[in-house]
């Protein structure tokens, strides 16, 4: 058996990568369930007729993202509230106003932004993460720390770009936001880059590159080249450079080289 010390290491670990919520009373063996459906995938076809199937089943994860063209309940009323605002504060109360996304009744804080709006950088990221909900700040946990450095790297800090994330408020448990939580914050990170009108858009991850730029392909093969942001419905267009994330950096640091290389280009961008 472990002792204390080793349990309580443990159970940090598991705090540290986010898992703050039990969601049953033991632990379930995933290994199981993943022999399992290898098991079932080397088997021969089952007969058509029913078969009596022995021991547990789980049902089919149901899949997050809306049908195509499926309308998005509250969807109008962020378009609507972003329709007429014309400062930083303006968006702010307008986030505050906003009760059509679930996620604002399970989060600690709104969490709008850091930085100088004044700068020639903004950077995007997903979602707040645990730190982040606490103290409402983006990128403060061990992901901002790297971030600050990676900033360091081409001679920029906090005082020079100007930091948010497509979803102002933590998805619970640090789970990956659904598809129709990221379009009813998408008119709000929209209309946030259009009053930073910022010289370079830096867009930090898959989700955050995919939803702006509205694009179908992975991070690896968006990262590393400049490409275009339109605003919708107007006629702003934007550079933007999409990296990784440097909370992905953390767990594949091999990839930190790459991630340089696309620093080089945004500092080449700028001089």
């Amino acid at each position: 058996m472990p002792d204390q010390s080793e349990i309580i290491a443990a159970l940090f670990w598991q705090g540290e990568i986010g898992v703050d919520e039990a969601l049953d009373e033991q632990p379930a063996d995933w290994t199981r369930f993943a022999a399992r459906a290898s098991a079932a995938r080397r088997a021969p076809a089952p007969p058509a007729t029913p078969s009596l199937t022995l021991g547990p089943t789980r049902a089919a994860t149901p899949d997050r993202r809306p049908p195509v063209d499926a309308p998005i309940p509250g969807l109008a009323d962020a378009r609507s509230l972003v329709a007429g605002v014309t400062s930083l504060a303006g968006l702010r109360e307008a986030l505050t106003r906003f009760e059509g996304c679930s996620l604002k009744h399970t989060a600690m804080n709104l969490v709008f932004a850091d930085g100088n709006p004044e700068g020639k950088i903004m950077l995007v990221g997903e979602a707040p993460g645990e730190d982040e909900d606490r103290l409402g700040k983006p990128f403060v946990g061990a992901s901002g720390k790297l971030l600050d450095k990676m900033l360091a790297g081409i001679g920029l800090d906090r005082t020079q770009v100007y930091i948010s994330n497509i979803l102002p408020w933590r998805p619970p448990g640090n789970r990956s936001p659904t598809q129709a939580e990221i379009a009813l914050c998408l008119p709000f990170i929209e209309r946030h880059i259009s009053l930073v009108a910022p010289q370079v858009l830096v867009l930090l991850g898959g989700t955050a590159a995919k939803s702006l730029l509205n694009r179908a392909e992975g991070i690896t093969r968006l990262r590393g080249q400049w490409l275009d942001f339109h605003i919708p419905g107007s006629t702003q267009i934007f550079p933007a450079m999409a990296t990784y994330h440097p909370a992905y950096l953390l767990r594949s640091p091999i990839h930190k080289r790459e991630a340089w290389r696309d620093l080089l280009m945004i500092k080449s961008r700028l001089t």
